[in-house]
């Protein structure tokens, strides 16, 4: 007999993620605060809880979709008035890992499993059921959640122990964040050279999409310094000679046109260091 899911919290991602377990075929409950949010999810074929409480006592396997670590420890407390052992408590909203670790103590005196699950890709992903999720925590429990998470997600990678699911979600939104605020640095740029914003996002999009971005440079087991026999070596050096010489024309464009880019700046200063090279190129 499959496992019973159970979804709280319904909003903006939630809602998306919890539609794609309608049909599961030990049954879907769900629960949130405003009504209004559980009614699609019921016309759909859910079940409503009247309470966090209830679903504690009617899943084996809870993802929890709340705003803040706060909404994150009462909602678990509150599990874990009813949850019996064996259930699995899996939270994705992105938390301290401080916090993932103190509720997964907390579960584990009433033998109930918490996972920290945060995830990856947005209200589009969650729409798409694309979204990519990454775990702490047990094993065991991990691949219990294995089967339900590939509803909506299409990678579920497990980082060991619990907390560090977090980690490695707040290593990998650094990356996101900082890019962002690279983006406003480079529409700067390009804006006071009179060039086309849209196109030029048009071009940052494509471009992206073939060759994967900042994640392009991600292909090595360690962020120590690479050793001159590395197979990455050369290409790494060659990578850092196109890069730097970039960073330096735009630098010197910035200057001409009297737009301050202090990421390139520090990207200059970087780059050879985050691809993992030491020695001068």
């Amino acid at each position: 007999m499959s496992d019973v899911v159970g979804f709280i919290g319904l909003g903006q991602i939630g809602a998306p993620m919890a539609t794609r377990l309608v049909g599961w075929p030990g049954g879907l409950v769900v629960f949130d605060v405003v009504p209004d949010a559980i009614a699609p999810l019921v016309d759909a074929g859910a079940k409503a809880a009247a309470s966090v409480a209830e679903v504690g006592s009617t899943a084996d396997v809870i993802s929890v979709m709340v705003r803040d670590d706060a909404q994150v420890r009462e909602v678990v407390a509150e599990l874990l008035t009813t949850a019996t052992a064996g259930t699995v408590i899996a939270v994705h909203s992105t938390i301290t890992p401080e916090t993932a670790e103190e509720v997964a103590t907390s579960a584990a005196a009433a033998g109930v499993h918490v996972l920290d699950a945060p995830v990856s890709g947005g209200f589009m992903g969650a729409h798409d059921g694309t979204l990519a999720v990454l775990v702490g925590g047990d094993r065991e429990a991990y691949e219990k959640v294995k089967e339900p998470f590939a509803r909506w997600a299409t990678l579920v990678a497990h980082f060991g122990a619990v907390g560090n699911g977090t980690r490695a979600k707040l290593a990998r939104n650094l990356m996101h964040f900082i890019a962002y605020t690279g983006a406003g640095e480079a529409q700067r740029l390009a804006e006071a050279a009179g060039l086309d914003l849209r196109k030029l996002a048009q071009v940052v999009r494509h471009s992206d999409g073939v060759t994967g971005g900042p994640g392009a440079i991600m292909v090595r087991g360690t962020a120590a310094p690479m050793a001159p026999d590395d197979d990455f070596h050369t290409i790494f050096t060659h990578t850092r000679e196109l890069g730097e010489k970039d960073l330096r024309l735009a630098l010197a464009m910035g200057r001409e046109l009297g737009v301050d880019l202090p990421l390139g700046d520090l990207a200059l200063r970087d780059f050879g260091k985050s691809l993992g090279l030491t020695d001068q190129a």
